[in-house]
């Protein structure tokens, strides 16, 4: 009996909780059972009964973001979210142009000082100077009040045509004086070109923005008149970007009816793009150089070219990423790049390396190149005969990881080698010229850029031990017993603040293997 009364009261309790949940939340219950929901319908239900009926107060905007976020990383390593803060960033940078005064700087005892004014620009237009510092910009004092680049980019743009009153002290002249200005658009460019040698243009593309295209056939139009016959295309460290102006490019090298790309959808449908009539540079030779950080839109260009027997391509096995991403927004100024599509070269192969073990893993995947040998030894380039393909001229070409160039250029560096070589075309370099220039700008002040690209770096003995001493300071471990290639560093970087982006290239050109590799490939028989 006992017995009997214990179980009467379990089911009694069992029934009262029960009862209360479903009692409480009949009409849901009931709409849930009514209504069969899918993936996504389910989750705004769940979201709206957070937000009606949990027993706390919860943002759920943020718990939105949290959700999404983590949905993305489960899917492929090149869908992500894109937070307000860095929308309007990317969105610049892609389009090509931003608003504001047009420099670059330095914060240099907590002062805004100028490295460089940028062409086209309103700080170029209004008379800055490289070397002038910005106190003010409308009375928002700049100095002394440790504020981060990110602070100063802030309050030094704004609206296209807003003034701003810039408060500048000039050290060479120890002026100080008011330079009134109107903010406008300055040009992030993405291509740069010049003549490498008689006949031969070089064109390097750093990134496929809106304003690519109509850059690079700017460039082949001015490379032609010079009388460019033979070209070397640099797409080296260059992540990708837009997808039309990557088959805009690649049809300037292609005759007319040739397949560029092939886009496969999520529903299977294959859509594919073929060049046009009257490409720009349908004859010639060409190089295209490519290394571990070329990627997507880089690859795009890359494999139509090969795969069309129209170039060589010359360096080291390039990232591997076939998918394409689209830009969604979702409100707020907020957005996702979704992955919508695969891609395709012309000979059928999807270059996209494999990602079954993660993110983390795949991105560390091209550091790794250099343990598993492959920097140094083409043979240990993985390769899978299974995704062989071959081009119409005969060439073998492979898929499932990247595009393998033609002519392979090991690298037989050590670690730290590598890291030096590294260190020395970084910032680092830049920012320290900057602080040894500052103090003998006027040294330079009537020298010709043709003389200083022709002629070696002046006082090299003396700007080594500057950098000697910088890097002691920084507590940089640098090796510096490769001088020539220290001293192009720092001619290069001096190049760049004194004149411009093309005459640093043309110095680094001369200490840089690549290039000086395509020059040699381009002097032997031309394409078959």
């Amino acid at each position: 009996m006992k017995r009997y009364n214990l179980f009467l009261w379990i089911i009694v309790l069992l029934s009262m909780a029960l009862g209360f949940l479903i009692g409480t939340n009949q009409q849901l219950v009931e709409n849930v059972i009514r209504t069969p929901q899918n993936g996504s319908q389910k989750l705004n239900q769940f979201l709206r009964y957070l937000d009606r009926y949990y027993v706390d107060q919860i943002d759920i905007d943020s718990l939105s973001t949290e959700v999404i976020q983590d949905l993305i990383r489960k899917l492929d390593p090149h869908s992500f979210y894109i937070p307000k803060e860095e929308l309007a960033r990317m969105a610049e940078n892609m389009q090509g142009n931003f608003v504001g005064i047009g420099v670059s700087f330095f914060m240099e005892q907590d002062t805004v000082s100028v490295v460089r004014v940028l062409p086209e620009g309103p700080s170029k237009r209004a008379g800055l100077l490289a070397g002038d510092r910005i106190l003010l910009a409308n009375q928002d004092t700049l100095y002394g009040k440790q504020l981060t680049s990110e602070d100063i980019v802030n309050r030094l743009r704004g609206e296209n045509e807003s003034l701003v009153n810039l408060s500048i002290y000039r050290p060479g002249t120890q002026e100080h004086f008011v330079l009134p200005l109107n903010r406008g658009a300055v040009p992030i460019t993405s291509v740069s070109h010049y003549l490498l040698k008689e006949k031969v243009g070089y064109i390097k593309i750093n990134r496929f923005a809106e304003t690519t295209n109509r850059e690079f056939q700017r460039a082949v139009v001015d490379l032609k008149e010079q009388g460019m016959t033979q070209m070397v295309l640099d797409l080296r460290n260059n992540p990708g970007g837009y997808l039309e102006a990557a088959e805009q490019i690649a049809d300037t090298f292609l005759a007319e009816g040739k397949s560029v790309v092939m886009l496969e959808s999520n529903q299977g449908k294959q859509t594919t793009t073929f060049s046009t009539a009257k490409g720009a540079f349908e004859e010639g030779q060409v190089y295209v150089l490519l290394n571990g950080e070329s990627a997507s839109a880089s690859e795009v260009v890359a494999g139509a070219l090969q795969d069309n027997d129209r170039a060589w391509i010359l360096g080291q096995r390039s990232f591997g990423k076939g998918l394409v991403q689209q830009q969604m927004p979702l409100g707020a100024q907020e957005a996702v790049r979704l992955t919508t599509a695969r891609y395709y070269t012309p000979s059928g192969r999807s270059i996209q390396r494999p990602f079954d073990n993660g993110t983390q893993a795949y991105y560390d995947e091209v550091k790794q190149r250099y343990n598993t040998g492959e920097l140094a030894d083409v043979s240990k380039v993985p390769q899978n005969d299974s995704l062989a393909f071959t081009t119409p001229k005969g060439r073998k070409v492979y898929g499932g990881g990247g595009i393998v160039p033609d002519v392979y250029l090991p690298n037989n560096a050590n670690p730290e080698d590598d890291w030096s070589d590294y260190l020395l075309r970084s910032n680092l370099i830049n920012h320290f010229v900057f602080k040894e220039l500052d103090q003998r700008r006027k040294d330079f002040s009537s020298i010709d850029r043709e003389t200083f690209v022709s002629q070696p770096l002046p006082n090299k003995e003396q700007w080594l031990a500057a950098l000697k001493i910088y890097l002691d300071e920084q507590s940089v471990p640098l090796n510096l017993e490769n001088t020539d290639l220290a001293s192009a560093a720092i001619h290069s970087y001096l190049g760049l603040q004194l004149f411009d982006e093309v005459t640093q290239l043309e110095i680094l050109h001369r200490e840089d293997r690549f290039v000086q590799a395509a020059l040699e490939e381009l002097a032997k028989k031309p394409l078959d």
